[in-house]
């Protein structure tokens, strides 16, 4: 439901996000490495931009343990008789209030990256249970090239649970394909975690549970940091790294994501926050 982008490149990088970004990227990449974040490639006292701090020095993970080797969360959370589910999902890392809209622009290698995404005021009933619908947008040099609605619900413990997702592909205004679409319930798919109620370091779950078709994977390798963006700064943020096995991906050149609390993503790899339209405005 993202923007996928290659990690290994990311030092290569410049334009509207280059400052943050080639930051994120040291601190990622040593955490792949080593999971030090906390290292002084990430902790330089003169210069307070990015990352604060380390993951290592958190109570999850620690060491030399890559993310692939993380701590995995007890999944059972998210079933689909689980419930209850709620549909007014509040989790502090990442808040879906109906009608809330974030933007989020960058520079990948001289094309412009936008993302829009917004909550709306539908449901949608998937493998049962009722779901907040959040609509991603994604355009290159202003070209459309994908929308994306995205089906949610939070369990009892505040973790966001996520049902899959319908997808449009577009070329040239048209749309051409569904590629990554699936739905909890259909088959052997399950719900997977999207967000846990109480992000730990050191630890790792299934963003996507559709066997073959969506198998995304996400570690959490700090939380509490600072984390700055061209419009604001943000002292409580969660930092992670995504990959996806189906593309022969592992953590080590997975994509780096930030959430800050209260607003949700503010940071994907090469693309961060612009904007945050309030629910309500």
């Amino acid at each position: 439901m993202s923007v996928a982008r290659d990690v290994n490149g990311c030092l290569e990088r410049g334009g509207i996000a280059d400052v943050t970004n080639n930051r994120l990227c040291s601190c990622v990449l040593g955490a792949v490495a080593l999971f030090v974040l906390g290292s002084a490639a990430c902790n330089d006292d003169d210069d307070d931009d990015g990352v604060v701090g380390g993951a290592g020095t958190g109570g999850g993970g620690g060491g030399d343990v890559a993310p692939d080797d993380f701590e995995e969360l007890d999944m059972s959370v998210c079933d689909l008789d689980s419930g209850p589910f709620s549909l007014d999902i509040d989790n502090p890392y990442f808040p879906l209030p109906v009608g809330q809209r974030i933007v989020l622009e960058g520079d990948d290698q001289g094309t412009i990256i936008r993302v829009e995404i917004t909550v709306l005021d539908e449901v949608e009933t998937v493998g049962g249970v009722e779901t907040r619908v959040m609509e991603e947008a994604e355009l290159e040099d202003e070209e459309l090239v994908e929308v994306s609605r995205n089906f949610f619900a939070q369990a009892s413990d505040g973790t966001v649970c996520y049902f899959g997702e319908d997808v449009d592909d577009y070329e040239g205004g048209v749309v051409v394909s569904h590629g990554g679409a699936w739905r909890a319930g259909d088959g052997d798919n399950a719900p997977g975690i999207f967000m846990p109620g109480t992000p730990r370091e050191g630890t790792r779950f299934f963003q996507e549970r559709a066997p073959d078709v969506a198998e995304d994977v996400s570690a959490v390798l700090e939380v509490g940091s600072s984390f700055d963006v061209a419009t604001e700064s943000f002292e409580d943020v969660v930092v992670a790294v995504d990959w996806n096995p189906l593309d022969g991906q592992t953590s080590e050149d997975g994509d780096e994501k930030v959430y800050a609390r209260g607003v949700g993503l503010v940071f994907d790899e090469v693309v961060e926050l612009i904007e945050v339209v309030p629910a309500g405005s």
